[in-house]
Protein backbone atom coordinates (compact mmCIF):
# COMPACT_ATOMS: atom_id res chain seq x y z
CA UNK A 1 0.00 0.00 0.00
CA UNK A 2 1.43 3.10 -0.23
CA UNK A 3 1.35 6.95 0.95
CA UNK A 4 -0.11 10.10 -0.42
CA UNK A 5 2.58 13.11 0.08
CA UNK A 6 0.46 15.91 -0.51
CA UNK A 7 3.61 19.13 -1.05
CA UNK A 8 2.85 22.63 -0.97
CA UNK A 9 5.16 25.91 -0.16
CA UNK A 10 4.40 26.28 3.35
CA UNK A 11 2.51 23.24 4.69
CA UNK A 12 3.50 19.29 4.16
CA UNK A 13 0.24 16.56 4.62
CA UNK A 14 0.88 13.10 5.01
CA UNK A 15 -2.38 10.96 4.81
CA UNK A 16 -3.13 7.43 4.03
CA UNK A 17 -6.97 5.82 3.67
CA UNK A 18 -6.62 5.05 7.45
CA UNK A 19 -5.12 8.62 8.49
CA UNK A 20 -8.23 10.19 6.33
CA UNK A 21 -10.49 11.39 8.97
CA UNK A 22 -7.25 13.52 10.89
CA UNK A 23 -6.94 15.21 7.44
CA UNK A 24 -10.37 16.13 7.18
CA UNK A 25 -10.57 18.17 10.54
CA UNK A 26 -8.59 21.31 8.30
CA UNK A 27 -10.35 23.31 6.02
CA UNK A 28 -12.12 22.10 2.84
CA UNK A 29 -11.48 25.10 0.69
CA UNK A 30 -8.09 25.13 1.79
CA UNK A 31 -7.07 21.64 0.86
CA UNK A 32 -8.85 22.14 -2.06
CA UNK A 33 -6.79 25.27 -2.66
CA UNK A 34 -3.83 22.66 -1.84
CA UNK A 35 -4.74 20.08 -4.29
CA UNK A 36 -4.69 22.08 -6.88
CA UNK A 37 -1.67 23.92 -6.45
CA UNK A 38 0.34 21.38 -4.89
CA UNK A 39 2.44 18.31 -6.84
CA UNK A 40 0.83 14.70 -5.32
CA UNK A 41 3.47 12.03 -5.26
CA UNK A 42 3.56 8.46 -3.77
CA UNK A 43 6.02 6.67 -1.72
CA UNK A 44 5.82 2.76 -0.84
CA UNK A 45 5.63 2.08 2.66
CA UNK A 46 8.51 -0.26 2.99
CA UNK A 47 11.03 3.14 2.61
CA UNK A 48 11.11 5.27 5.05
CA UNK A 49 11.42 8.41 3.64
CA UNK A 50 8.91 9.46 0.40
CA UNK A 51 12.15 10.94 -1.06
CA UNK A 52 13.75 7.32 -1.38
CA UNK A 53 11.32 6.40 -4.61
CA UNK A 54 8.46 8.49 -5.62
CA UNK A 55 7.01 9.31 -9.27
CA UNK A 56 5.99 13.12 -8.99
CA UNK A 57 2.29 13.32 -9.97
CA UNK A 58 1.57 16.54 -11.41
CA UNK A 59 -2.07 17.85 -10.91
CA UNK A 60 -2.25 20.30 -13.66
CA UNK A 61 -1.65 17.71 -16.01
CA UNK A 62 -4.71 15.45 -14.63
CA UNK A 63 -8.45 16.04 -16.29
CA UNK A 64 -10.05 15.68 -13.37
CA UNK A 65 -13.83 16.06 -13.10
CA UNK A 66 -16.97 15.16 -10.43
CA UNK A 67 -20.00 13.79 -11.15
CA UNK A 68 -23.36 12.45 -8.94
CA UNK A 69 -22.49 9.54 -7.14
CA UNK A 70 -24.13 6.34 -7.27
CA UNK A 71 -25.68 4.77 -3.38
CA UNK A 72 -27.18 5.47 -0.11
CA UNK A 73 -26.94 9.03 0.99
CA UNK A 74 -30.13 10.27 1.26
CA UNK A 75 -31.33 13.73 -0.72
CA UNK A 76 -27.18 14.78 -0.46
CA UNK A 77 -27.10 12.09 -3.50
CA UNK A 78 -28.90 13.84 -5.62
CA UNK A 79 -27.75 17.07 -5.08
CA UNK A 80 -23.88 16.96 -4.57
CA UNK A 81 -21.80 15.94 -7.63
CA UNK A 82 -18.76 13.66 -5.11
CA UNK A 83 -18.12 10.89 -7.54
CA UNK A 84 -14.17 11.95 -8.81
CA UNK A 85 -13.07 10.96 -11.64
CA UNK A 86 -9.49 11.40 -12.67
CA UNK A 87 -7.91 10.69 -16.62
CA UNK A 88 -4.60 11.61 -18.24
CA UNK A 89 -3.43 10.47 -21.16
CA UNK A 90 -0.92 7.45 -21.14
CA UNK A 91 1.42 8.20 -24.18
CA UNK A 92 2.16 11.98 -23.37
CA UNK A 93 2.93 11.22 -19.86
CA UNK A 94 6.30 12.50 -19.39
CA UNK A 95 6.26 12.06 -16.09
CA UNK A 96 6.31 8.51 -15.99
CA UNK A 97 9.25 6.30 -17.54
CA UNK A 98 8.69 4.75 -20.95
CA UNK A 99 8.52 1.29 -19.88
CA UNK A 100 6.84 1.82 -16.84
CA UNK A 101 3.74 3.26 -19.30
CA UNK A 102 3.97 0.42 -21.59
CA UNK A 103 3.17 -1.63 -18.31
CA UNK A 104 0.17 0.46 -17.64
CA UNK A 105 -0.77 0.11 -20.88
CA UNK A 106 -0.67 -3.67 -20.77
CA UNK A 107 -2.14 -4.67 -17.68
CA UNK A 108 -4.58 -1.78 -17.64
CA UNK A 109 -6.05 -2.28 -21.55
CA UNK A 110 -9.52 -2.12 -20.00
CA UNK A 111 -9.10 1.34 -17.79
CA UNK A 112 -7.91 3.03 -20.90
CA UNK A 113 -10.53 4.72 -23.15
CA UNK A 114 -10.54 5.37 -27.39
CA UNK A 115 -8.18 8.47 -26.62
CA UNK A 116 -5.92 6.44 -25.14
CA UNK A 117 -6.59 8.07 -21.78
CA UNK A 118 -6.15 6.18 -18.33
CA UNK A 119 -9.49 6.90 -16.47
CA UNK A 120 -9.55 6.31 -12.87
CA UNK A 121 -12.92 7.13 -10.67
CA UNK A 122 -13.77 6.87 -7.12
CA UNK A 123 -17.26 6.94 -5.17
CA UNK A 124 -16.00 5.61 -2.10
CA UNK A 125 -16.95 8.43 0.18
CA UNK A 126 -19.16 11.51 0.45
CA UNK A 127 -16.82 13.73 0.04
CA UNK A 128 -15.09 15.01 -3.57
CA UNK A 129 -11.39 15.63 -1.69
CA UNK A 130 -11.65 12.14 -0.32
CA UNK A 131 -12.40 10.49 -3.44
CA UNK A 132 -9.85 12.50 -5.46
CA UNK A 133 -7.56 11.58 -2.97
CA UNK A 134 -8.39 8.00 -3.70
CA UNK A 135 -8.41 8.47 -7.33
CA UNK A 136 -4.84 9.34 -6.39
CA UNK A 137 -3.90 6.58 -4.58
CA UNK A 138 -5.18 4.31 -7.09
CA UNK A 139 -3.18 6.20 -10.09
CA UNK A 140 0.32 5.66 -7.77
CA UNK A 141 -0.45 2.34 -7.04
CA UNK A 142 -0.78 1.58 -10.87
CA UNK A 143 2.35 2.78 -11.41
CA UNK A 144 4.12 1.50 -8.52
CA UNK A 145 2.87 -1.96 -10.35
CA UNK A 146 4.42 -1.24 -13.48
CA UNK A 147 7.42 0.14 -11.73
CA UNK A 148 8.06 -3.41 -9.68
CA UNK A 149 11.05 -4.81 -11.45
CA UNK A 150 10.95 -8.98 -11.58
CA UNK A 151 14.02 -10.71 -9.46
CA UNK A 152 17.24 -11.70 -11.51
CA UNK A 153 16.77 -15.99 -11.68
CA UNK A 154 20.05 -16.87 -9.39
CA UNK A 155 22.13 -19.88 -11.02
CA UNK A 156 20.64 -22.39 -8.69
CA UNK A 157 17.41 -21.37 -10.01
CA UNK A 158 18.75 -21.63 -13.76
CA UNK A 159 20.01 -25.42 -12.65
CA UNK A 160 16.65 -26.44 -11.39
CA UNK A 161 14.89 -25.00 -14.56
CA UNK A 162 17.44 -26.92 -16.95
CA UNK A 163 17.16 -29.64 -14.81
CA UNK A 164 13.24 -29.61 -14.80
CA UNK A 165 13.42 -29.20 -18.42
CA UNK A 166 15.56 -31.86 -19.52
CA UNK A 167 13.34 -34.32 -16.92
CA UNK A 168 10.09 -33.39 -19.04
CA UNK A 169 12.02 -33.79 -22.47
CA UNK A 170 12.97 -37.40 -21.28
CA UNK A 171 9.38 -37.96 -19.71
CA UNK A 172 7.77 -37.04 -23.38
CA UNK A 173 10.47 -38.91 -25.53
CA UNK A 174 10.04 -42.33 -22.81
CA UNK A 175 5.74 -41.66 -23.42
CA UNK A 176 6.29 -41.53 -27.05
CA UNK A 177 8.70 -44.69 -27.65
CA UNK A 178 5.75 -46.59 -25.59
CA UNK A 179 2.97 -45.14 -28.12
CA UNK A 180 4.55 -45.77 -30.43
CA UNK A 181 5.33 -49.42 -29.45
CA UNK A 182 1.54 -49.77 -28.62
CA UNK A 183 0.45 -48.42 -32.34
CA UNK A 184 3.29 -51.07 -33.87
CA UNK A 185 1.49 -53.39 -32.16
CA UNK A 186 -1.89 -53.00 -32.88
CA UNK A 187 -0.61 -53.57 -36.95
CA UNK A 188 -1.66 -56.28 -38.75
CA UNK A 189 0.87 -58.27 -41.22
CA UNK A 190 -1.32 -59.30 -44.24
CA UNK A 191 1.84 -61.15 -45.76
Amino acid sequence: MSRICCRALTLNLFHSRVEIKSFLKIDIQCIHKIFWQSIVCYGTRGTDTIQDSHIHIPVDRLTISYSRSSGPGGQHVNKANTKAEVRFHLHTADWIPEDVRQKIFEKNKNRINKAGELLVTSELSRSQQRNFSDCIQKISAIIAEASVKPPEPTAEDLALRTRRLEQRNKERLNQKKIHSVVKRSRRVDFD
